[in-house]
Parts: C-alpha cells; structure tokens; sequence
C-alpha cells in the first residue's frame, strides 16, 4: 500500500500538543493512520491559517495606531494654525 500524502507542516510553526498528536498518529496502525492523519493535517493547516492571521491583524492594528497618531498630530497643528491666525485677524 502507498505511503499515504501528508501535509508538509513546518514543525516549528505548531504547538508542541500538535506535534506529538502527529507523531502518536503516525505510529497508529495503517489503517487508523489513513483516517486520522488527514484530520490531524487539516488541524495542522488551520492552526498555521489561524496564526498568519493574527498576524495579520496585529499589523493593522499596529498601522492603524500610528495613523491614528499622525492624525492626532495634525489636528493638533490645524488647531494652533486657526488659533494663530484668529488671533492675527483679531489684532486687525
């Protein structure tokens, strides 16, 4: 019988729970091999899925603050313009 085709999953990228869980499976009997290893790859696949897009997350979250700081700044310096020139046209 074939060797049956499993998904690459860099081990450094999985917990050490999922790690083992493979590695149980793949001493399992060919037949219990056959019907959990693709479970354990799906597992796999979304955990590394779940993780890239945390990631993902993290960085808009991390480039929205600094636009909400660039933000801030502006506003801050459209307020000190409208302040300077109200008083200007008010010395008028």
């Amino acid at each position: 019988m074939p060797e049956p085709m499993r998904l690459a999953c860099p081990k450094d990228q999985l917990p050490q729970e999922l790690v083992e869980l493979q590695r149980q499976i793949d001493q399992l009997p060919r037949s219990l091999v056959d019907r959990l290893g693709p479970l354990a790859d799906k597992v796999c696949y979304f955990t590394r899925l779940q993780g890239r897009l945390i990631r993902i997350a993290q960085e808009a979250v991390e480039q929205l603050q600094l636009d909400m700081k660039y933000l801030l700044f502006d506003l801050d310096v459209t307020r000190r313009e409208r302040d300077a020139l109200r008083e200007e046209m008010e010395g008028l």
